[in-house]
Formats: structure tokens, C-alpha cells, sequence
């Protein structure tokens, strides 16, 4: 189990290297709420990892962080970033799916209860990135549209996730 919590911490910290890069993407391109959202989602997965390391660390375990693989660093489009959003974010799902089939197979339930949240948060990632992709769908080369929408992604605040708020870090 520690071996997989360690290979997830990875994969959150690869995912935030990810949304960072889509960030500084759309930052260059002029496109600064899009580049917002992306950071926000670098802040978020930031968070994930550190949810995991701080379980891990909790229940006797060890942490080994390993390198980052590299990622993407161009998308041809808003579009483009947030299908591949969606797909990565599909991935992770199946990620924690395994985790948490693998906490059961082991009767580790407490690591099975700490999954719980993730699974739900699961739910929102993959529901907010195929609302981007309709969004997008819709406004189509609509410059206003996208302007539009680009404003609208500029207000979204991070929120410290429950679990790193409940343990007031």
C-alpha cells in the first residue's frame, strides 16, 4: 500500500506540473482567467499530494518522492487543454479506483476511508472539465464568447481542500 500511496503522491505532483504548465501556456497567450483556472488546479493538485504524504506520514509510513516526468508544454487551443484535462483527469479516477481496490483487497480500511474523498473529488474534476468542454463547444470561434468565458474562469479562488483544512494546515 505504501508503495502505491507513494507512486499516487507522484502522479498528483505530475498532474500539478501538468496544470502548471497549461497555466503558463494561456498566461503567454494572453489568456490570463484560463491561466487562473489552470493555476488554481495546480494549487489543487499541490494539495492532493500533500494530503497523501501527510496520511502516509500519519500511519508509520515513508514518503519517497521520485522525479517528475516532463509534460506538454503547448496546446492549440483552450479546447484542445481542457480535452486533455478531461482525459488526464479520467486517468486519475482510474488511479484512485486501484488504490482504493487495492486498500480492500489488503482490508486496509483506513486507507479505504481516506480514499473516500478523493473518489468524490473525482466526480467534481471530471464533471467541471466536460462543463468546459460544452462551454467551449458552444462558443466555437465566438472571440466575444471566449473573452466572455475567459473573464469568467479569472474569479475562480482556491479553497484549501477539507482534508488539509481540517487538519488547519
Amino acid at each position: 500500500m505504501q508503495d502505491a500511496l507513494n507512486a499516487q503522491i507522484n502522479a498528483e505532483f505530475w498532474s500539478a506540473y501538468l496544470y502548471l504548465s497549461m497555466g503558463m501556456h494561456f498566461e503567454a497567450e494572453g489568456r490570463t482567467g484560463i491561466a487562473n483556472w489552470f493555476r488554481i488546479q495546480f494549487k489543487e493538485e499541490q494539495a492532493h499530494a500533500e494530503i497523501f504524504m501527510n496520511y502516509l506520514n500519519s500511519r508509520g509510513g515513508r514518503v519517497e518522492l521520485k522525479a517528475i516526468e516532463e509534460v506538454p508544454t503547448h496546446w492549440a487551443s483552450p479546447l484542445e487543454a481542457f480535452e486533455q484535462t478531461l482525459a488526464h483527469e479520467e486517468k486519475v479516477t482510474s488511479l484512485i479506483n486501484n488504490l482504493y481496490a487495492l486498500a480492500e483487497a489488503e482490508h486496509d480500511y483506513a486507507t479505504r476511508g481516506k480514499l473516500d474523498w478523493f473518489v468524490s473529488e473525482q466526480v467534481e474534476e471530471e464533471e467541471t472539465a466536460k462543463n468546459l468542454i460544452d462551454r467551449l463547444k458552444l462558443i466555437g470561434d465566438n472571440g466575444l464568447a471566449l473573452y466572455m468565458l475567459d473573464q469568467e474562469l479569472a474569479t475562480r479562488t482556491y479553497t484549501v481542500p477539507a482534508p488539509l483544512a481540517a487538519a488547519g494546515e
